[in-house]
């Protein structure tokens, strides 16, 4: 692996730790706010991000080089409603999925197949719909403009 390869990695580390770090602080920000079950699903998806932390080291130790844990910046403590607060994980989904199709497209340039193969199949963020879909929770749901029963009947699907 080069050394360029080995550094974009360990950045990607440091990118799923902040994630991690953000979902951690909405769940804290929601469950404030009562929306316990938002608040759970914010906290799978916190430590499905420091897993991806975790995979990338492991993977980097399995072939042989160092992984580095650099420091982690502060996370957002606060949002509007809870419209926004979603809406900025859709945001932040998006920004990831860059971050790793720069990494595949560097483990091409640097011509390393396994982590080309590796980056695009494990950790490339799917489509946040399937999210909802899987917690069977559509985004609109959760529009402004959602009346309270329909967040109720969302933060209680999202407790499971």
């Amino acid at each position: 692996m080069t050394e360029k390869l080995q550094k974009e990695l360990n950045v990607q580390i440091n990118a799923e730790m902040w994630s991690s770090n953000l979902y951690l602080s909405m769940a804290f920000y929601l469950k404030n706010k009562g929306l316990d079950g938002c608040a759970n699903w914010l906290m799978k998806q916190s430590q499905e991000e420091l897993n991806h932390a975790y995979e990338i080291a492991d993977y980097l130790n399995k072939r042989g080089e160092k992984a580095e844990v650099g420091m982690v910046d502060v996370v957002p403590t606060g949002w509007g409603d809870v419209a926004e607060v979603f809406k900025n994980v859709y945001d932040h989904e998006c920004h990831v999925s860059k971050l790793i199709d720069e990494l595949v497209d560097v483990a091409s340039a640097e011509k390393d197949k396994a982590t080309q193969d590796l980056s695009a199949s494990k950790w490339r963020k799917k489509p946040l719909q399937e999210t909802w879909q899987r917690n069977s929770q559509k985004p609109a749901r959760l529009a402004p403009s959602s009346s309270t029963l329909s967040l109720h009947n969302a933060n209680k699907r999202m407790r499971k």
